[in-house]
């Protein structure tokens, strides 16, 4: 960055004369280093796959917790810092609960990523706070309506029928413009989210470890036991020889 830049650079509130935020935008990097993290809409519900490679043998994989139940019809994933996805989920399970109480009824899931977007924009409009340097890819089923978002750390947020957040995203995002299809039932969705995922590793014979959590229109949200994922893996592997 140039030293004229330096001003911009430090300050969340103030804007560079290119019209940007440069705390905002390094937020973004946070994400782009963090975990791959993908959602795919399916036939009748989502998916929603994150690579939980663990660094080191001394971590217990358990400890590491990326998926995440909002509510029985919403779960979300995320790629970035972890405690600030964490703060995030927080907020969006306190939203949820008030909802149901309020109106005795389930949030939308629309409804709820627009109140977490609004809560994250407000971390770029005042001074002493940062960005959260953090995604989320919520999905859910609302009314029989299969949704599927991503938040960004500036407050936007988008629906996707596929997409990626956090390492590779580039590379991901051009298989699925590929690949992707909206016939896909839940084990071609699995298969291609995997895909998407070994096309990023580091080494090409490197094992597979993620974490799978899915909704189907009927049933809640959950996150699949690792005996599933395993299941899952094998097949993979096997289409892949």
């Amino acid at each position: 960055m140039q030293p004229s830049q330096m001003a911009y650079d430090r300050a969340i509130t103030v804007f560079s004369p290119e019209g940007r935020l440069y705390q905002v935008e390094y937020a973004r990097e946070a994400v782009k280093m963090g975990s791959t993290t993908i959602g795919i809409k399916f036939k009748d519900g989502v998916v929603l796959v994150i690579d939980k490679k663990v660094r080191s043998r001394l971590i217990e994989p358990k400890s590491i917790e990326k998926i995440y139940v909002i509510d029985d019809h919403i779960g979300a994933a995320s790629s970035g810092l972890m405690a600030d996805a964490r703060a995030l989920v927080d907020f969006a399970r306190i939203n949820a609960q008030i909802e149901k109480i309020t109106y005795g009824e389930k949030i939308s899931v629309e409804t709820l990523v627009k109140k977490i977007s609004d809560y994250v924009q407000q971390y770029t409009q005042y001074g002493g706070v940062r960005p959260f340097g953090t995604s989320l890819l919520i999905g859910g089923i609302d009314d029989n309506d299969i949704s599927l978002y991503e938040t960004e750390p500036s407050g936007a947020f988008t629906g996707y029928k596929a997409t990626c957040i956090g390492k590779g995203r580039e590379v991901v995002i051009s298989l699925f413009e590929k690949e992707y299809q909206e016939n896909l039932d839940l084990e071609g969705a699995i298969m291609l989210a995997l895909k998407g995922i070994k096309s990023v590793l580091e080494e090409p014979n490197q094992p597979l470890v993620v974490e799978i959590g899915m909704i189907r229109k009927g049933e809640n949200f959950r996150i699949l036991s690792n005996e599933e994922v395993d299941e899952y893996i094998k097949k993979f592997n096997a289409m892949n020889k």
